[in-house]
């Protein structure tokens, strides 16, 4: 798109100086001579199985009302430039739909004696006579790729398909009987038609004196649908740790080349962004190549700086698959391959709380006590080191929190079809709730020592060390999905050495 002519066309975008007129004898030669489509119809999405049981569950705790699940739209990075789509995760995981369909696509379910029907109001495939099979930018064929008809679109989603233009009627369909709720977040234009049809009807969605609204209710319940994982959203989940890993050994394999080329981080970056494109859909989210002094900042991913020999590398990374799993792995390496006694000192300490954090992640469980158990051993290691000016119990009592200095993030959170998934649950089911099987989360406790921090003793200064892996809660007990990835920091090293030498 970078390279398109200045006369090429596109007239769906809002530039009119890239627009050029089309003359009628070209409006007539380019629809002659196609091949027609393939009347096979594609196969099943892995997905759309799975779905059918969460689209029974959401409907089952709104009976009677029409729920609105928007996939959303394409975002304009700049001008007439669109950001990669990617579809709500909400709609993701009700429709089956990954990767980068379908951009303003609409689920709908709707109430009936039997419970809910389901419809998937999409923008079908235009014909090759229409102006939008060679002038549209945004769906057009030539420039987006053939686009799946209303029966391959239902085919592999199993969903019953409509074009997108007889939306409008299906929302104001008893409008006036039927309460409406909506994702309000993925799709401004249809929830400000959703708002109209309840300013119309009388049948508000969001109040000053309503908390929460209906539509945060839906979002809450969308959210906390996905707190425990199906055995379909396992799989997807091991595939993406394990694809991880493999991407994380190329990396580590790069390290000469990283210290060799200058803004090696960048270079780290690079090379897992191409693992995770050839494997999967894309990164779960931006990655962290944090080296040297850079992995003291939590959330690092400008990534600009230099990677060191004898500097640790903290590389927080995920590969999202094409059903929008993501991983969400840390580990942090010596970019020579051999830590330091300084590094090895701060690693163990990390790798206890870790360990510690792990062995608690049982059903039962609150998922306050894994992030108390972490910290803990944190607060114990720092009193033993010197560092903390108060016994380790009262900096982790409600009064103390000293050990935040150098451990301020929290050691877990959800992860799933999002990274940071369920962030829209209810406090007593997420942050005050309790591990239940099926459910899956992240370990990740760290120190920081960030070189400015006067009260570390030189020798730390500039070491920031976290592991993070990602947690299954079973009846058995935590089964760690990230294990193909070495953490003892002897296996680190064995694990290096090869690598390194190529």
């Amino acid at each position: 798109m970078g390279a398109m002519a200045e006369d090429e066309v596109t007239t769906t975008e809002k530039l009119p100086n890239r627009q050029s007129p089309f003359s009628e004898a070209f409006r007539a030669f380019i629809v002659e001579g196609w091949a027609p489509y393939s009347s096979d119809l594609p196969d099943r999405l892995p997905a759309a199985d799975p779905a059918v049981d969460r689209r029974a569950a959401i409907g089952a705790a709104f009976p009677g009302e029409r729920l609105v699940i928007p996939a959303g739209g394409l975002k304009v990075r700049n001008n007439d430039c669109d950001y990669r789509f990617r579809p709500h995760s909400a709609f993701a995981h009700l429709s089956g739909l990954g990767t980068d369909r379908e951009p303003n696509a609409v689920l709908v379910l709707e109430p009936t004696d039997a419970g809910h029907g389901a419809t998937l109001y999409v923008k079908p495939r235009a014909p090759r006579t229409d102006e939008e099979f060679y002038a549209s930018s945004r769906y057009g064929e030539m420039w987006v790729g053939q686009r799946e008809s209303l029966d391959e679109m239902s085919a592999m989603t199993g969903l019953a398909c409509a074009p997108i233009d007889q939306l409008p009627a299906a929302l104001a369909k008893n409008a006036d009987s039927t309460r409406i709720r909506i994702v309000r977040e993925a799709d401004a234009e249809l929830t400000a038609r959703v708002d109209a049809l309840r300013e119309q009807y009388g049948t508000r969605g969001t109040s000053d004196d309503e908390q929460p609204s209906p539509d945060d209710e839906l979002a809450t319940a969308l959210s906390e649908l996905r707190l425990t994982k199906d055995p379909f959203e396992v799989d997807q989940m091991q595939l993406a740790c394990d694809r991880t890993a493999a991407a994380f050994t190329e990396v580590v394999r790069s390290f000469p080349d990283a210290v060799a080329k200058g803004r090696g981080e960048r270079w780290v970056e690079g090379v897992f962004g191409l693992y995770a494109r050839h494997e999967g859909n894309a990164v779960g989210y931006d990655t962290i190549a944090a080296a040297g002094d850079h992995a003291c900042t939590l959330h690092w991913i400008r990534n600009d700086g230099e990677v060191r020999d004898g500097d640790l590398i903290l590389i927080d990374a995920g590969i999202e698959v094409d059903t929008l799993y993501t991983a969400d792995i840390t580990r942090t390496f010596p970019v020579n391959g051999r830590f330091s006694d300084p590094q090895r000192k701060v690693y163990d300490a990390v790798l206890a709380a870790a360990d510690a954090a792990i062995a608690v992640c049982r059903p039962g469980t609150t998922f306050a006590d894994v992030h108390r158990t972490a910290i803990t051993v944190l607060a114990e290691r720092l009193y033993a080191w010197g560092l903390l000016p108060v016994p380790p119990e009262v900096s982790v009592s409600e009064e103390g929190g000293q050990h935040r200095r150098w451990m301020v993030h929290g050691t877990s959170h959800h992860l799933g079809i999002d990274v940071h998934d369920c962030a829209q649950a209810r406090n007593e089911n997420y942050r005050l709730g309790t591990l239940r099987e099926g459910m899956i989360i992240t370990v990740e406790p760290g120190l920081y020592f960030k070189s400015t921090d006067l009260l570390v003793p030189e020798e730390l200064r500039g070491i920031g060390v976290r592991i993070e892996d990602d947690i299954l809660i079973t009846a058995d007990g935590p089964r760690v999905l990230s294990d193909k990835l070495p953490r003892r920091p002897e296996d680190v090293e064995a694990w290096m050495d090869p690598l390194l030498k190529g």
